[in-house]
C-alpha cells in the first residue's frame, strides 16, 4: 500500500502539490479578501487586489520550490520567470476583477460566494498559465 501511495505521488506530484499549495493559496485569498471587504469595509474591488497580491506572493514561492521544482541558476532567470510570473497572475487579476464586478455590481450576488467561484476559474488558469508558460523547464 505504501509503495503503492509512493508510486502515485511520483506521477503526480506536480499536480497534487498544485492542489494543496492552489489551496492554500486559495485561503489565503478568500480570507485577506473577507478581511478587507467585511472587517475593514473596503470596497471589494480594492479588497480584491489586496488579497491578490499576497495570496500571488505566497504562490510564487510555493510554485517555485514544491510544486514545479523550477531552478533558476543566474538572476537573469529568476527575473525572467518572476516576471513572467507576475505578468500571467496580472492577466488573470484582470479576469479575476472582471468575474467579482460582474457577479456583484451586476448580478448582485453575495461577494463571498462570488470570490468563491471565481477562485475556482482563477486557480484552474494559473495551472495552465505555469504549466505551460512559467515553469516549464519540469515537463
Amino acid at each position: 500500500m505504501i509503495k503503492l501511495i509512493q508510486q502515485l505521488w511520483h506521477r503526480y506530484q506536480a499536480v497534487l502539490a498544485y492542489l494543496i499549495f492552489g489551496g492554500l493559496t486559495t485561503v489565503i485569498n478568500f480570507v485577506a479578501f473577507w478581511l478587507f471587504n467585511n472587517l475593514i469595509q473596503w470596497p471589494y474591488l480594492i479588497s480584491n487586489v489586496i488579497a491578490w497580491l499576497l495570496s500571488v506572493l505566497f504562490a510564487y514561492v510555493t510554485n517555485k520550490l514544491w510544486v514545479f521544482d523550477a531552478a533558476t541558476p543566474t538572476l537573469k532567470s529568476l527575473l525572467q520567470e518572476a516576471g513572467a510570473f507576475f505578468g500571467f497572475r496580472l492577466l488573470s487579476l484582470g479576469i479575476d476583477e472582471l468575474i467579482m464586478f460582474t457577479g456583484i455590481s451586476i448580478l448582485h450576488g453575495n461577494p463571498l460566494l462570488v470570490k468563491l467561484l471565481d477562485q475556482i476559474i482563477v486557480v484552474v488558469l494559473n495551472w495552465f498559465f505555469s504549466k505551460l508558460f512559467i515553469f516549464k523547464e519540469r515537463h
